[in-house]
């Protein structure tokens, strides 16, 4: 498959997830935090995942400097990463929607904020989560190329596995025998499996 339509698929991703979280992102800053638990290591771990997910990838869509590092995919695997673009930006897009005033780029606690138990929530209680692990599949299967395909999945990877748990613990600490109640009838990040 023409690699222009692959850079061209994951475009759609980068523009998309922007084109979702901006609206968020804007109504958010006027929304007071109550609780910050935001760390140096959380801003190094942002930074990565913006330049594993965002930087990388556009430095191979429109350099040639990674192309030492490229690597061959079967075309069925090509279309399953097209195909992935719908779900990916529908799960980020609900996942965003149904937190609403909520949502925050990081570790922190809004002014009335509460359990979200609703929408994609009901089932989920990390989907936008669900949607960047998507998202990073969908990278290494449409850049073909160890270091711009791999990166969001190692840099998304370290944010995840050292944010997660203290995220529900900040949650159990805010919310106790509530947000107890919210982990027992929800999965963590795929829906009735884990």
């Amino acid at each position: 498959m023409e690699t222009i339509i692959l850079k061209i698929g994951y475009a759609i991703v980068l523009i998309g997830t922007f084109i979702i979280r901006y609206p968020h992102e804007k109504r958010n800053r006027s929304n007071k935090v109550r609780t910050d638990k935001k760390a140096s290591l959380e801003k190094t771990l942002l930074g990565l995942v913006f330049l594993g997910m965002m930087i990388i990838p556009l430095v191979y869509m429109f350099s040639s400097l990674l192309s030492f590092a490229d690597y061959f995919l079967p075309i069925t695997l090509h279309i399953l990463g097209l195909l992935l673009i719908v779900p990916t930006l529908w799960l980020f897009y609900r996942s965003h929607k149904d937190l609403g005033k909520n949502w925050s780029v990081s570790l922190e606690i809004r002014e009335e904020h509460r359990i979200v138990d609703s929408g994609v929530y009901k089932y989920i209680r990390h989907p936008m989560y669900s949607a960047i692990w998507l998202w990073c599949v969908v990278q290494a299967l449409l850049l073909n190329n160890y270091i711009a395909g791999l990166s969001g999945l190692i840099c998304f990877g370290l944010l995840y596995f050292l944010r997660v748990k203290k995220e529900e613990n900040m949650m159990l600490q805010e919310f106790g025998d509530d947000y107890k109640n919210y982990i027992q009838a929800t999965k963590r990040i795929i829906p009735f499996i884990w």
